[in-house]
């Protein structure tokens, strides 16, 4: 036999070897061709309820976006309406002022008749209600604040403080302490001007904190804003002795921008304001503390210039004796270094008057 007819015999196990090979590749192809194709499409279709209720969200989705809108366009109606009752209350406001001029020079006229004189006094009546009923129009659409405080996030960390009652008190520290947390940078900051001590963050924050105050007053109470160190005075000065309307939001505004212009200085002396709230005739119903420690004056002064901390507790107690009896104290409590105890004092004032305590978040209001 030559050497080609050799090979090409071929042997038993070779033979096998390929018939495996085919039989399985032919497999392969013959399950590919009867798998049913459609049933990665069956899949979403085996849930109709759930494709349903996908649709209804969807719905629901658009139509929440619709209203949106709706709601958005409606405030801004709102807000044009509020902008028109105001103005319309200035002007009847104006009229009211004009009238009254006449109705004095008439009544001091000799030649003026009753008639025209009763007459005016009816016209100064119907615009005063008429004034009633444009501000009461106004508040209404507003809502029960009188101001609007918008912060990061909206968001209301003091939901836990009694923000009501008719007469409420804000107490306000301006005291050198306030113008920073860490002692080194309080006598820095010292020796700065007046400007760079206003726009020191401790304190913007102080007055950011009496900013959101004001925005939950309720439009019916009256209010009152001291400030105070080694002595006290009103945000609005010469008004320490009487309660100011809630619903005169410009002296409000203005009352705000005051305690911003304030310069923290001095020493703290709360025995006198303490005093000082004791004096007040009605009394309030709340106060609002604002505060970052334990004071370091009182009435006789302070002639050595040190204070130890048993002697600032000591002083805290003679003060909080000068304070009456069943009046809520919400107390914030800003941070300060070097005045440990302070925390638990305060929170033992607010939970002995019935009000609560609170040391906000660096990033509130």
């Amino acid at each position: 036999m030559s050497r080609k007819s050799r090979r090409r015999i071929s042997t038993p196990l070779s033979l096998a070897f390929l018939d495996v090979m085919f039989c399985g590749f032919g497999a392969v192809i013959l399950i590919f061709l009867i798998m049913d194709h459609s049933s990665i499409t069956a899949k979403n279709d085996a849930n109709p309820s759930l494709a349903a209720e996908i649709n209804l969200l969807e719905e629901e989705v658009l139509e929440g976006e619709l209203g949106l809108v709706r709601v958005r366009n409606t405030l801004s109606d709102t807000s044009f309406e509020v902008v028109e009752a105001q103005g319309l209350a200035r002007q009847v406001q104006d009229q009211i002022d004009t009238f009254l001029q006449e109705l004095a020079s008439m009544e001091n006229s000799s030649i003026a008749s009753v008639e025209s004189i009763e007459k005016l006094r009816s016209d100064i009546k119907a615009l005063e209600e008429e004034l009633l009923r444009l501000q009461a129009s106004a508040f209404e659409q507003e809502g029960n604040n009188v101001r609007q405080y918008i912060g990061d996030g909206n968001r209301q960390y003091l939901s836990g403080f009694f923000l009501g009652g008719q007469r409420i008190l804000i107490l306000v520290d301006s005291s050198t302490s306030m113008l920073d947390s860490t002692l080194i940078n309080i006598i820095r900051t010292r020796n700065l001007s007046d400007e760079r001590k206003r726009q020191a963050p401790k304190w913007r924050r102080v007055v950011k904190t009496i900013d959101w105050i004001s925005t939950q007053l309720p439009v019916t109470s009256r209010y009152q804003i001291w400030s105070f160190s080694n002595s006290y005075t009103s945000a609005i000065p010469g008004s320490e002795a009487r309660w100011l309307e809630v619903a005169d939001r410009d002296q409000l505004n203005q009352a705000i921008i005051n305690i911003g212009d304030t310069i923290p200085n001095n020493g703290t002396n709360m025995e006198q304001v303490f005093r000082g709230v004791a004096n007040m005739n009605p009394p309030p119903d709340n106060i609002f503390l604002i505060t970052d420690g334990l004071p370091t004056l009182d009435d006789r002064g302070d002639p050595n210039g040190l204070v130890t901390p048993n002697q600032r507790a000591e002083l805290f107690e003679n003060a909080v004796t000068e304070l009456p009896r069943g009046i809520p104290v919400n107390v914030i409590l800003m941070p300060l270094e070097g005045d440990p105890s302070a925390s638990a004092v305060f929170w033992e004032l607010a939970q002995v008057s019935k009000g609560s305590y609170l040391t906000p978040s660096k990033d509130w209001p």
